[in-house]
């Protein structure tokens, strides 16, 4: 059932239809409700928004009983990003623990089982998958997120993740168009450079998207970034050369593309909102994703009025608004053929655990180090996750090793004294040591290198990037820190 839309001009309907905005709270706000009747064809769900997936399908029933062809989407990469189980950990491992296992079948699957719960929900477009070449080993926003550093590793599982999401009835969105792998920047903070040829990107960040496209994904994400070769003045998200010459008329693209968050400071800091967004459209975006802390009403009315007016004064053409809403329909009508058409079969529970398993490898080092049969000290060590992992997401192996060794104790540590800490903490406990890509932070080197000298059976688990040379006794890298990627790395602890 599609709603008709009450009382609004077709300028006015169609600059709504182009959002893709979030909303606070855990059932649908009357503004929300509001719009929806006037033209807004999307939302988008947050942590903020979830509790249980009863609840999620309880809002989105909510939600489509004001419109019954609403686009849905969330950012459920699974891994260290996710919405659905912001509160405890994803049940999947992420794209780069799926790279290391490197079985595009169980890629398949893995995506194919999540896109059915995402659609259970009531989800029917999920802002995944990453298909970011992890270029840069020192990468602040990417990393695991990633399938991993080789272009056709990184090219079969993305598409096998659109092809198994796509068949559980609910929309892939690849991204973040055309590469965020090879930047020392998080575009949450700031302008991201990436200055290379057009025959390394061609070759290496663009390879991705061309697989995704061939799989058919419905969405392609543009990324807040600037890429000289390409254009060198406007960031993708703004650049008609890159949103419009190249994906759409060089790489024969023909779906939605959205941009990633507007909000952004990357694009809001040196554009503002309002006017990014205008010149997404007019590059040749079709939605505007809205996310973040930006959630209220005065956002939504503010951005559907500087499109209105861009049209207005002749800035943004009227036909390149239409054509961008036009295609925000034609991605609902095909979620509502998909639901019907979605693949059968029987709930795969445990392939998120199997994976995880999967992708665990253990390094023994040269100190012989006795099974851990007793209680332990669980040390974590991290830095600040960033926005698009976000901090109320629980990770680590603590949860796991208390259930499995009654008596363990935690702690987490961070900065320049962090080794001592734990082990003043630990006191006679052996130490397990967690970490997250160490090798991009000399502080945590440093607290290992103290743990291990003054306790050279110490186990240490990677659960970030492995770059740094394993160490420990044994060493176990997870390549995430989802929920399950505890529990595999907690078995080998307890195993042996």
């Amino acid at each position: 059932m599609t709603t008709v839309t009450r009382g609004v001009d077709t300028l006015t309907r169609d600059a709504l239809t182009v959002l893709q905005p979030g909303f606070a709270g855990t059932t649908a706000p009357d503004w929300v409700l509001r719009r929806l009747g006037e033209g807004l064809a999307s939302v988008g769900l947050f942590g903020r928004n979830i509790q249980t997936p009863d609840q999620v399908a309880a809002l989105t029933a909510q939600l489509k009983a004001e419109r019954g062809d609403l686009l849905v989407a969330i950012d459920e990469e699974s891994g260290d990003v996710t919405r659905l189980e912001v509160r405890t950990g994803s049940s999947f491992p992420g794209n780069h623990a799926l790279g290391a296992v490197d079985d595009v079948e169980l890629t398949r699957g893995v995506a194919f089982e999540l896109g059915r719960r995402l659609a259970e929900c009531g989800v029917n477009l999920n802002w995944a998958p990453s298909a970011d070449v992890n270029a840069n080993p020192d990468n602040p926003v990417i990393g695991v997120r990633s399938f991993g550093a080789d272009t056709a590793l990184v090219s079969r599982h993305t598409a096998a993740y659109v092809e198994g999401m796509q068949a559980a009835g609910v929309a892939a969105c690849t991204k973040h168009f055309p590469g965020h792998g090879d930047t020392g920047v998080d575009s949450h903070h700031d302008m991201p450079l990436i200055d290379v040829g057009l025959d390394v990107l061609h070759a290496r960040d663009l390879a991705p998207f061309r697989a995704a496209i061939a799989a058919g994904s419905r969405a392609v994400m543009s990324a807040h970034i600037l890429v000289p070769v390409l254009d060198p003045d406007r960031p993708a998200t703004l650049s008609r050369r890159i949103l419009t010459g190249l994906l759409r008329e060089e790489l024969g693209y023909d779906g939605l593309i959205v941009t990633d968050g507007i909000e952004m400071q990357a694009i809001a800091s040196a554009y503002g909102i309002e006017r990014g967004s205008v010149l997404a459209i007019a590059a040749g975006a079709d939605a505007i994703c809205v996310g973040g802390g930006l959630n209220d009403e005065g956002t939504v009315t503010g951005l559907r009025d500087a499109i209105v007016a861009a049209v207005r004064s002749g800035e943004l053409p009227e036909e390149r608004l239409a054509d961008a809403a036009a295609r925000v329909r034609d991605l609902a009508e095909w979620t509502a053929r998909a639901a019907e058409g979605a693949a059968g079969g029987a709930p795969r529970a445990d392939i998120g655990l199997v994976a995880a398993r999967r992708a665990v490898t253990v390094t023994r080092g040269e100190f012989a180090a006795p099974p851990v049969t007793g209680p332990v000290h669980v040390a974590s060590f991290s830095p600040d996750a960033n926005i698009a992992v976000g901090n109320d997401t629980p990770w680590g192996v603590a949860a796991e090793l208390e259930r499995l060794l009654p008596g363990t104790t935690t702690g987490s540590y961070t900065g320049p004294d962090a080794g001592a800490a734990a082990l003043a903490a630990a006191g006679e406990r052996r130490i397990v040591a967690v970490v997250r890509d160490e090798h991009r932070h000399a502080w945590m080197t440093e607290a290992l290198d103290a743990l291990l000298a003054a306790r050279p059976d110490t186990v240490v688990v990677e659960m970030g990037v492995p770059g740094a040379p394993p160490r420990g006794a044994p060493h176990i890298a997870t390549r995430g820190a989802a929920r399950v990627c505890g529990i595999a790395a907690a078995e080998v602890i307890v195993g042996g």
